[in-house]
C-alpha cells in the first residue's frame, strides 16, 4: 500500500484492504514498533472548531514519536479572523510543515484543503460530514477487543444525523459485512445520502427508535451525544436532548457481553456507573487515538511502510 504524500479526507477513499493495513500498522505502533520515526517532522494543527481529544492526541502522537507541532486551536487567533480565505491559509501553511491536520465547521473544507496543499492534509472533522481518523481508531479498538472486524452486530445510538463519527464508521463497517442497527429519534436518523451509500454496497442495516426494539443482542453499542452545536433551532435540540441514557439495566436488552463505545465528549447519554465495568471501553478507545494517528502520520510521511 502506497500512502506517501496522500491526504486522508474521507473513509470512502479507502478500500477494505487498505483499512485492514492501517489497523494492523496502528496495532504495530501500539506494540512498540516504529518508535521515533517522526523525528525532524513538523505537523501543523489547524483547528477552526473546538477539540480536546483529537487535537491533543495528534500533538501527543507527533511529539512522542520525535516530531514537532505548530498551529492554533481557535480560529479567532488565525488570519481567518481578518478575512483570509481557507485556500490561502493552506497555501501558506504548507510552507511551514510536513503535514497538516485540520478541523473545520464547513463540510467539504478538508477536500478543498487537500486540493490546494502541497503536503498531506488529514481531516480531523469537517462539519457534520466526515471524521476518518476517529473511524480508524474505532476500528483499531474493535479489532483489539474482538480479534476481528467481520461478523459483528453493532448498534449506533443517538445523534446519527449530525454525528460525523457514525457516518464514517457505518461506511467502514459495511465493508466488513457488519450487521448494523441505527437507533435514534426520527429527527436524528442516519442521513438519506449515507443510507443510499450503504444500500449501494449491500450493507445489512435496520432502523429502530429505542433499544427496547432490539431483536438480538449486540456486540458493540456505539453511543453518540446529542450535539447542541449542530442545531440551528434550539427548540428542536431541546425536544431530543436527553433522549437516551445507557445504564446497567440496558444490558438486559443489549446483552451482558456488549461493549459500549463513545467518541466523547459524554454529557448524560452514558451513566458514569458503567465506567468501571468491563463493558465500557470508551476511554481505551480514546487512548487508541495516539497509536492510530502515529501510524497514519508515519504512513503519509513515508516513514512507516
Amino acid at each position: 500500500m502506497e500512502m506517501l504524500g496522500r491526504s486522508i479526507v474521507s473513509i470512502r477513499d479507502f478500500p477494505k484492504e487498505e483499512i485492514q493495513t492501517i489497523v494492523q500498522k496502528s496495532l504495530e505502533v501500539k506494540a512498540g514498533k516504529w518508535s521515533g520515526v517522526l523525528k525532524d517532522k513538523v505537523l501543523a494543527t489547524l483547528f477552526f472548531e473546538p477539540s480536546t481529544r483529537t487535537r491533543l492526541s495528534f500533538e501527543s502522537a507527533m511529539v512522542s514519536m520525535g516530531g514537532q507541532t505548530i498551529g492554533f486551536a481557535d480560529a479567532n487567533v488565525s488570519s481567518a479572523k481578518k478575512g483570509e480565505s481557507l485556500a490561502d491559509t493552506i497555501r501558506t501553511v504548507t510552507g511551514y510543515c510536513d503535514a497538516i491536520v485540520m478541523r473545520h465547521p464547513v463540510e467539504g473544507a478538508a477536500r478543498l484543503a487537500s486540493e490546494v496543499a502541497t503536503v498531506p492534509v488529514i481531516n480531523a472533522g469537517d462539519g457534520a460530514n466526515q471524521h476518518p481518523t476517529q473511524t480508524f481508531l474505532d476500528l483499531v479498538t474493535i479489532q483489539e477487543e474482538f480479534g476481528r472486524l467481520s461478523n459483528l452486530r453493532i448498534g449506533m445510538l443517538g445523534d446519527l444525523k449530525y454525528g460525523r463519527t457514525v457516518h464514517s464508521l457505518a461506511k467502514a463497517l459495511s465493508l466488513f459485512g457488519a450487521q448494523q442497527v441505527f437507533i435514534s429519534p426520527p429527527s436524528l436518523r442516519m442521513p438519506g445520502y449515507t443510507q443510499e451509500q450503504l444500500k449501494q454496497v449491500g450493507a445489512d442495516y435496520e432502523e429502530i427508535e429505542d433499544i427496547s426494539e432490539l431483536t438480538q443482542e449486540l456486540d458493540v453499542l456505539y453511543v453518540t451525544r446529542i450535539q447542541k452545536e449542530r442545531f440551528a433551532d434550539f427548540q428542536e435540540y431541546e425536544r431530543v436532548a436527553g433522549a437516551y441514557t445507557i445504564n446497567r439495566s440496558a444490558f438486559e436488552v443489549l446483552g451482558e457481553k456488549c461493549r459500549v463505545m463513545h467518541p466523547l465528549p459524554r454529557v448524560d447519554e452514558i451513566s458514569t456507573e458503567l465506567d468501571e465495568t468491563e463493558n465500557a471501553i470508551y476511554f481505551r478507545q480514546a487512548h487508541n487515538g495516539i497509536p492510530t494517528r502515529q501510524a497514519l502520520l508515519g504512513l503519509v510521511l513515508g516513514v512507516i511502510q
